[in-house]
């Protein structure tokens, strides 16, 4: 019994006394606590959305301003005709746009009926029918409130989802499942392989070897990019074929795109390696740095607009964010890299940064 106790005792002063591990235990915790806090609503805010008003009447002003005004929405686009309301959903600049029929006072006064065209981005099933919901509520309140509950007027709003109008649920997995196993795959294993070098003793032998931490560095993860790839045209066919998930834009640019976000999870895993000094630790970083901000702060699950500004803003450095913005464009929606550098900049931006960073530390270890 005796050496049992000695045994826990040394268990809890092992543990108390590795800063690491204290950080891990409590630190994470914390962390997870105040991310899934803040990040999980079930409600939308500040949705970006676009008015096209072909009446410019009184009562489409007034509607105007209702929808802009309400906390759900935020005027993100100005249009002038129904052609650049393809253009904004392309660019990504609007969630929703709404269209006013011309002589929209005038029906409404004659007819007692007028119809507002809601058209939705239901690349997020969830999110496309809550922006419709609440559309559809500022309506039927400014018609209650003007015309009255019996006077038979009525605003009837024609609902169209664009780029998935069954509003598939496997249409918003599918691209975050590709960003969350390729971040699994890549950043996760290859800090873990780096690391259980560096636990053998064998990290020594290759910093002392004639290799360069270059050739070194690209060694270890070559495998990993093959592999990762594979994995990438596998959810592909898997996606076509078995769930139905279109890929409307180019298969070459897909691709590509593809294999620069698995370059950026390997530059990641790699930064993470030349940092931890055991696997154990590496695991605990991967999946609490990487993996969860994957989910939470990606938009892969839950839309970023809704979050809180500070949250919002560190989504920036999330490189799935802007791999998911390029996959959902170029595979349902069909948008080329016109529409697409920006994120595709970051992307390299990020990847860049790590890689230098990498080999920095690399440079270090053999000095």
């Amino acid at each position: 019994m005796k050496t049992f106790q000695g045994f826990v005792t040394k268990e809890f002063l092992h543990i108390f006394r590795d800063r690491r591990t204290l950080l891990i235990l409590f630190g994470m915790p914390i962390i997870q606590l105040i991310l899934f806090g803040f990040a999980i609503r079930n409600e939308l805010n500040d949705v970006q959305v676009a008015v096209l008003d072909l009446s410019h009447d009184h009562v489409t002003q007034a509607l105007t301003g209702e929808l802009l005004h309400s906390p759900y929405f935020e005027g993100a686009a100005v249009l002038h005709s129904e052609q650049d309301i393809e253009a904004a959903f392309q660019r990504g600049a609007i969630k929703e746009a709404i269209l006013f029929e011309p002589r929209f006072a005038q029906r409404l006064h004659r007819d007692g009926t007028a119809q507002v065209m809601l058209i939705t981005d239901a690349t997020d099933p969830n999110s496309a029918q809550t922006m419709v919901a609440y559309t559809s509520s500022i309506l039927r309140d400014y018609q209650t409130r003007t015309f009255g509950t019996g006077s038979g007027v009525r605003i009837v709003p024609e609902v169209q989802m664009r780029f998935n109008p069954e509003l598939k649920s496997v249409v918003l997995f599918v691209p975050g499942l590709i960003a969350l196993i390729l971040m699994l795959v890549c950043a996760l294993m290859t800090s873990i392989t780096i690391t259980r070098e560096k636990e053998r003793g064998t990290m020594e032998i290759l910093l002392v070897s004639p290799l360069r931490p270059l050739q070194i560095i690209i060694g270890k993860v070559l495998p990993y990019v093959l592999l990762s790839f594979i994995n990438v045209v596998t959810i592909l066919v898997l996606a076509r074929f078995v769930f139905g998930v279109p890929v409307r834009g180019n298969l070459v640019l897909l691709l590509a795109e593809c294999l620069l976000f698995i370059v950026c999870a390997l530059a990641f895993g790699i930064f993470i390696s030349t940092r931890a000094e055991t696997q154990q630790t590496a695991t605990m970083i991967s999946l609490a740095g990487l993996l969860l901000p994957t989910v939470i702060l990606s938009g892969f699950i839950f839309p970023i607009a809704s979050m809180p500004l500070p949250l919002q803003y560190l989504s920036h450095i999330v490189p799935a964010k802007w791999f998911l913005i390029v996959v959902r464009g170029i595979m349902l929606k069909g948008v080329g890299l016109e529409y697409l550098w920006q994120e595709t900049l970051i992307l390299v931006g990020i990847t860049l940064l790590l890689l230098v960073a990498s080999l920095r530390n690399f440079n270090e270890r053999l000095e």
